[in-house]
């Protein structure tokens, strides 16, 4: 059996190696949320991009109406016009049937920031 003194000096080695292992663990924890963070998308952004299969990702584009750069209170409002059917029958009108309010808002929100020629 070992003194007290050696067990007491092993016991603070071993406590101090925790210690410096625990800290490590959430350091790293803490990185690779910060990480996490960076890697999510702002809200409307996943929305808008099945709008970019027919408009394009730009104005450059080929396509339909352009859609960056325009306010998102006008974005909205002809979103519902189509959702509303006051449009026809069209791709558009079943498009932004399948969008709730709070979608429709987040992805015109996100629309409304992209810079006119904005990929």
């Amino acid at each position: 059996m070992r003194p007290a003194r050696e067990q007491s000096g092993y016991l603070g080695e071993r406590l101090r190696r925790c210690f410096i292992l625990a800290f490590a663990a959430c350091a790293l924890m803490q990185a690779s949320s910060v990480q996490g963070q960076d890697a999510i998308s702002p809200p409307g952004r996943l929305l808008a991009s099945n709008c970019f299969q027919c408009h394009g990702p730009s104005d450059a584009a080929p396509g339909f109406d352009k859609l960056t750069g325009k306010s998102a209170n006008k974005l909205y409002k002809e979103l519902k016009e189509f959702q509303s059917g006051g449009e026809g029958e069209n791709i558009m009108a079943y498009h932004a049937r399948g969008f709730t309010d709070a979608q429709l808002r987040e992805l015109t929100q996100w629309l409304s920031t992209q810079p006119r020629g904005a990929r």
